[in-house]
């Protein structure tokens, strides 16, 4: 099934609310529509008689911030999963730890940093920095110690872009209590909380509250990557670049790596199509820093695309979650596997047995 058949299929069965908070993109969703058209601004260049066409001739696998992977693909860090399965996030573990691909796992989770790390083979924790240090270090501490593999700093949300579909359903699942898995389970978050959350309804909506008083951190800058790297042995990368300047900034911080990345076109709606920030950002860092791409990805040609572009990987987004959605763990396996099985054999037509074979060459612009 095609990423746009996941999608239909998806609307046909989650609840209006679910399906509108993972479908939904910022204002007018113009930069979530660029993310997916920019794609077809380059076009693959085919070479011949290689024999990277046999199943046997490729090797797919690649090391990016110090984790090996048998292709080049990441779950792209996707919140509150319990909106579209039950423990959406471990079974998402469990389907990446099939394939061979690697997960990030979101922040806003519905299931905890150590049930994921249990289930999990290799995967990434994804940081929202809050207000608040302590619980930021606490987080941190919490994934290295379950066996997170790197940490990935979100740098384009301090706080939520402008999104219609969310607000015409009244819906925003953290006010709900979902999604805040890690908050609830943490000791150091806990401590702030006059009662623990799970004796009443009211200590609940409490610690919701001293949630929302933390959410969202505008005080980050990138002095602060070097102060995260005191918390934490792990690599860390940033999320969200799309201007060579930033991209220098948190790399010249101490960072290993960055994320180009406009949040799936879920925060400033008119910005920049993610690919086209690509190119810009490898240049820039890309001989000093594992280089990322995320927002757009749907089809095998679109990570070929991304990879000649630059990016090491590729941290894939939406299509899964709507696999998740319609079949738990098998449909979240179903679209990681036809993603790669696409992947695969666009790398053999076109002539590549490996990734280091993919470059600006491999491409040519679109008329």
């Amino acid at each position: 099934m095609t990423a746009q058949g996941l999608e239909e299929r998806a609307a046909a069965v989650l609840s209006p609310e679910a399906f509108a908070y993972i479908a939904g993109s910022a204002s007018a969703e113009r930069t979530a529509a660029a993310n997916v058209s920019a794609f077809d601004r380059h076009r693959i260049v085919p070479r011949m008689l290689r024999g990277t066409a046999a199943a046997d001739a490729r090797d797919l696998s690649v090391e990016v911030l110090g984790t090996r992977l048998d292709a080049p693909v990441l779950t792209a860090p996707v919140g509150v999963l319990d909106l579209v399965a039950p423990r959406g996030e471990v079974l998402v573990a469990e389907a990446t730890k099939e394939v061979g691909i690697g997960m990030v796992l979101s922040t806003a989770a519905s299931s905890t940093i150590e049930e994921v790390g249990a289930a999990a083979g290799d995967w990434w924790y994804q940081l929202y920095w809050p207000a608040d240090d302590e619980v930021a270090r606490s987080f941190v501490q919490r994934a290295e110690q379950a066996g997170a593999k790197a940490i990935i700093v979100t740098a384009d949300t301090p706080g939520l872009g402008w999104r219609p579909r969310d607000l015409e359903q009244a819906h925003l699942p953290f006010l709900l209590g979902k999604g805040i898995a890690n908050y609830l389970s943490d000791p150091v978050f806990r401590s702030r909380l006059a009662t623990a959350p799970e004796e009443s309804q009211e200590a609940l909506q409490l610690a919701i509250l001293t949630w929302i008083g933390m959410f969202g951190n505008h005080s980050v800058r990138p002095a602060d990557i070097a102060r995260l790297k005191e918390w934490t042995d792990l690599p860390v990368a940033v999320k969200g670049i799309q201007h060579p300047d930033d991209a220098r900034a948190v790399v010249d911080a101490g960072a290993s790596g960055v994320v180009v990345s406009n949040h799936g076109g879920r925060q400033v709606d008119g910005g920049i199509a993610a690919l086209d920030a690509l190119a810009p950002v490898a240049a820039a860092v890309g001989d000093r820093a594992d280089v990322l791409f995320d927002s757009g990805v749907r089809s095998g040609a679109d990570v070929l695309i991304a990879l000649a572009l630059g990016a090491k990987a590729v941290l894939y987004g939406r299509p899964w979650v709507y696999g998740l959605g319609i079949g738990g763990r098998d449909g979240a396996r179903h679209a990681l596997r036809s993603l790669l099985a696409d992947f695969d054999i666009a790398m053999g037509l076109a002539g590549c047995a490996r990734i280091a074979d993919l470059g600006p060459e491999t491409l040519h612009a679109a008329p």
